[in-house]
This record gives structure tokens, sequence and C-alpha cells, in this order.
């Protein structure tokens, strides 16, 4: 039998509810499960019959138009949060074993007057810095945590791409604030990216969904929740914390309303690439200065 593709790329909620449609209308359908999600396919014979049912579910169920307001998709399952805390602790073993750990973090600490200055490699050596091993410690479990969350919408190249530009980002709005004697160092100003990727990505998904509902602004609440419980400790640089936070709402929501779909592997590798250069980059920088 010649079957066609009524409707691909559905969430497993949506396969159920045009599936019940068909089946009230006695239209005969399969469901079989595609790259990007389900999708319901239709005896050629049953075709514009089936066309007709689901237009009419979907007029009288405007919010649950998928063609409109399509999901969006996300790369799924990685496991990409384990290797970048890795390298994290293997440079602060090195920079610990270096013997002249304060020396580097005046080098390549996030120092407001350097950076306004030109030294703008200090905004990307500096999240790589730590003051001690209680410091590495919460920055790991916090990169391991959200950064994951966000490679697992957009892929480990974009996601940690994204995340590297927040942390980039927040450090120099934070040297235009301070503009001289403040120095900071650790990847929580990237932390604190990651979780405002994720607040503005949330948003827009449940922008869409909610038909410009509140529920909307409950990933936003929650980011700033989250500022003021994991970045306003005692020896925490809430400043830092926030710009990272803002750099990122908008970067997530950027990122939701223009990819529908997680790029491929070859473009997650340029991603990769990416964020090495800069970082390869910025630290020989520093080396040169």
């Amino acid at each position: 039998m010649n079957a066609h593709d009524l409707l691909k790329n559905l969430t497993s909620d949506e396969a159920d509810a045009y599936g019940l449609v068909l089946s009230s209308s006695r239209i005969p359908y399969h469901v079989s499960r595609g790259d990007q999600g389900w999708d319901i396919y239709i005896h050629s014979g049953f075709y514009e019959q089936a066309v007709k049912a689901i237009e009419a579910y979907l007029e009288e169920n405007e919010d649950a138009d998928p063609i409109r307001e399509t999901d969006l998709f996300e790369y799924g399952k990685t496991f990409t949060g384990i290797w970048v805390p890795l390298l994290l602790v293997a440079l602060h073993v090195a920079i610990v074993m270096s013997h002249n750990s304060q020396a580097l973090i005046k080098i390549y600490g996030s120092a407001a007057q350097h950076i306004l200055h030109g030294e703008l490699y200090r905004t990307v050596t500096s999240l790589m810095i730590h003051v001690n091993a209680l410091h590495l410690v919460g920055n790991i479990f916090g990169i391991a945590l959200f950064g994951t969350a966000v490679c697992q919408v957009t892929g480990p190249g974009v996601g940690w791409f994204m995340i590297l530009v927040t942390g980039i980002g927040g450090n120099f709005m934070n040297a235009l604030l301070y503009e001289s004697d403040h120095l900071s160092v650790g990847s929580s100003t990237a932390i604190f990216g990651a979780i405002g990727i994720l607040a503005g990505y949330q948003f827009l998904k449940r922008f869409r969904r909610t038909n410009r509902g509140t529920k909307a602004w409950l990933p936003l609440g929650a980011g700033v929740a989250l500022l003021a419980f994991l970045g306003s400790s005692k020896y925490s640089d809430l400043t830092a914390h926030l710009f990272g936070l803002l750099a990122g709402i908008p970067l997530g929501a950027f990122y939701g309303f223009i990819v529908k779909r997680p790029a491929g592997k070859v473009y997650q590798g340029y991603c990769v690439l990416a964020a090495l250069i800069l970082i390869v980059t910025a630290w020989m920088r520093g080396f040169g200065a």
C-alpha cells in the first residue's frame, strides 16, 4: 500500500492526540519513530480526509497547532558535562603545581582596569582559574549540571560555545561596572550564563505554548531565584553572576527563536573548534603580556 506522511516530528503527546482524531474519523494510520520525534503516515486513499479531520481539530484547538507553533526540538542526552569539569580540574592542578598561582591570577584574572585597557583575553582566561580546591569543586558541580542541561537543548558544540560567550560577556560587563580595583576569577559567571540560556530558551518555549500567558515568565523568575540562592554567598562576585545571567537570557531566547533543530555533528564540531580557538588565543595572549 502507498502511504503518505501527514505529520512529522511530533511529540508523543501530539502523536497520541492526532491518532485519536484519526481513529474517531475511522481513518487508518500508523505511527513510527522518526529522527526528531514521531511521524504519522496515512494510506494515500484517505489522505485528503485525514487532512480535513486534522484541520478541523486544529481550528477547534488553536493552541495545539504544531505547524504554526512548532515545538522546539532538542538535542537529547549528552554526557559532555563530564569532560569540561575534568579540563578545569587538570588546569587547576597545573596552576597549583606551578607554585606561582597568585602571579597567574594577576596575569589572567578578570581585572577590570586591565580589561578596559585592551587586555580582553582576561575575560576568557579568568573563567578557568580558581582560587582553591573548594572554589573549584563548587563550580565543577554547577558547570556539570547546567552546562549539560544547555547542551541537551543545543548540542555539545553549540552549547559550550554559547556558555563561553556568556562568561566572556558577563566578565566584560562587570569590568565596565567597576572600571578599576576589581579582580575576580572562576567559571561561575559562565555557570550563570548557562542558567540564563536555559531561562531564555524556556521562556520563549512557554511563551509560544501558552499564548503569552503568565506561565511563560516562570523560567525567568527561576533564574533570578537561582541567582539569589547560589550567586550571593559571602565570597561570590554577585555582579559578575548577574551579568552572566543577563548575557545568557537573550542568547537563549535568540537561539530558540532562530534555531528549530539542533545543529548536526559537523556544525557542533565547528563550534567546539571556535571555542578552543578563543581559549587558546586568550592564553597565548596572556603569555605575551
